[in-house]
C-alpha cells in the first residue's frame, strides 16, 4: 500500500506498507499498517494481494464543453501545429449546448476518470466566455465538484477581436461579479494569442479581491512572463511549464509555488516535454494532471499521464505517483486528499497488479480494480 505518509511503512516518500491493512470509519482513514497489527473492524475486505495506492488527484481539466475536434487533432497529426485558436470552436458550440448537454457530457467525463481511479477534480470554465455562459459552466461543474476554477480569461471571444481591454473589463467587472460565488479558484491563459502580463496580471488580482485563489497557464507554447508572474502573486500552483528559463526556475525553486505539469498535452500536440526531473533536481514540486479537454488534449486517464511522466520527463515511478496524488492535493491547497495518512479521506484505488510500479510498467493496460470513495465504491 501507498500511503504518500513518511511516518509510515518503509519511511520513504510514499511511506510503502507491505502485508497492509488500512481501517476506515465515517468516510476517513483513522488507520494504516500491517494487517497482522490491524484494530478490529465492523466488516473486512480482502483484496487478495492486489496494490492499493491513494486516489488520483487531477488538479487541471476542462470539463465542461459540448463539440469534437478530433478534426483538429487529426491535422495536428499530419503537421499542422497547435495555437490556442482552436479554442474559439469549442466556445461555439458550447454556447449553443443547453444546461442538460453541457450537464450530461461533465457527468460522462467524471465517470470516467472515476474508472481509471480520479477520486478529486478540478474542473474550469472558460468555454462560454461570456458573463452568463461562464456562469452557467460554473454552476455546471459545482454539481461535480467543489475545485472549480473561473477561467474567463481563457482566449479573447471573437466579438471582442478588435477590443481586447474591453474584454479584460468585462472579465474582471460583471463576468467576474456574476461566477465569483460558483468559483473558488480563478485562472488566466497567460500565452501568446491570448493574455499578455498586464493582462493576466489585472485578471488574477480582481480575483484575488474577490477571495479568489490564483492559478495560471502559463509557458506551454513557448517562453513567456506566465510562470515569473505565478509566483509573484502568490499562486499555489503554474500549469504547463513546458519552456522554461533559467530565471523561471529559480523563481518556482524561491517561491515553493507547484509546477503542474501536463504530459498529455506534449503527447497529443507533438510539443517538446516539460523537464520534470530538472525541476525536481532545483527542488521544486511538482503535480500531474490530465488537462482533460476537447481541444489539445482529450485524456482522463492519470495512469497514462504517470507512464507519459516516466518515459519521457525523467521522473521516477515513485516520483511519477507522489505527484498524481499527494502533488495534486499541494496543487489544490488539499490536505484531506492524495495521501491515506489518519484523518484523509479515505479515496483509495486498488490496482489489479501487486505494486504501483505497473502504472508506468504497463502502459495503456485498464489496472484499476476498483475506485473507493470515502471508503465506499
Amino acid at each position: 500500500m501507498v500511503t504518500n505518509d513518511p511516518r509510515s511503512g518503509d519511511g520513504s516518500e510514499l511511506g510503502l506498507v507491505n502485508d497492509a491493512a488500512v481501517v476506515v470509519e465515517r468516510n476517513r482513514v483513522v488507520w494504516t499498517g500491517r494487517s497482522t497489527l490491524a484494530p478490529a473492524a465492523d466488516t473486512s475486505h480482502d483484496v487478495g494481494g492486489r496494490a492499493v495506492i491513494p486516489g488520483f488527484v487531477d488538479s487541471h481539466s476542462h470539463l465542461v464543453f459540448a463539440g469534437d475536434r478530433s478534426q483538429e487533432f487529426a491535422a495536428r497529426m499530419t503537421g499542422a501545429p497547435y495555437s490556442a485558436g482552436g479554442i474559439n470552436t469549442t466556445v461555439a458550440a458550447t454556447r449553443a449546448a443547453t444546461d442538460e448537454q453541457l450537464a450530461a457530457n461533465l457527468a460522462r467525463l467524471v465517470a470516467e476518470m472515476r474508472r481509471q481511479g480520479t477520486t478529486t477534480v478540478e474542473i474550469k470554465s472558460g468555454y462560454g466566455l461570456t458573463v452568463a455562459d461562464e456562469a452557467r459552466g460554473l454552476a455546471i461543474a459545482r454539481q461535480a465538484t467543489s475545485e472549480t476554477t473561473f477561467l474567463g480569461a481563457h482566449v479573447v471571444p471573437p466579438e471582442y477581436a478588435d477590443d481586447p481591454g474591453g474584454y479584460v473589463d468585462l472579465v474582471t467587472g460583471p463576468m467576474l461579479d456574476a461566477c465569483a460565488g460558483y468559483a473558488k479558484w480563478v485562472d488566466v491563459f497567460c500565452e501568446r494569442g491570448a493574455f499578455d502580463a498586464d493582462q493576466s496580471r489585472a485578471i488574477l488580482r480582481a480575483g484575488q479581491a474577490r477571495g479568489l485563489r490564483p492559478r495560471l497557464h502559463a509557458n506551454q507554447l513557448g517562453h513567456g512572463p506566465g510562470v515569473q508572474l505565478a509566483c509573484e502573486v502568490g499562486a499555489l500552483a503554474v500549469d504547463h511549464c513546458t519552456y522554461l528559463s533559467d530565471e523561471d526556475v529559480a523563481a518556482l525553486a524561491d517561491s515553493g509555488t507547484i509546477a503542474t505539469l501536463l504530459p498529455g498535452v506534449e503527447f497529443s500536440t507533438r510539443s517538446p516535454y516539460p523537464d520534470g526531473r530538472g525541476l525536481l533536481d532545483a527542488g521544486i514540486r511538482l503535480a500531474l494532471a490530465s488537462d482533460c479537454n476537447p481541444g489539445s488534449c482529450f485524456t482522463s486517464s492519470m495512469p497514462f499521464c504517470i507512464a507519459l511522466a516516466v518515459r519521457e520527463m525523467g521522473m521516477s515511478p515513485a516520483e511519477a505517483l507522489w505527484a498524481a496524488t499527494a502533488g495534486g492535493g499541494a496543487a489544490l491547497g488539499r490536505d484531506d486528499v492524495g495521501h491515506l495518512a489518519p484523518g484523509a479521506a479515505a479515496d483509495l484505488v486498488v490496482l489489479d497488479a501487486p505494486s504501483y510500479i505497473h502504472l508506468a510498467y504497463r502502459p495503456g493496460v485498464p489496472l484499476v480494480a476498483s475506485t473507493l470513495v470515502g471508503g465506499a465504491g
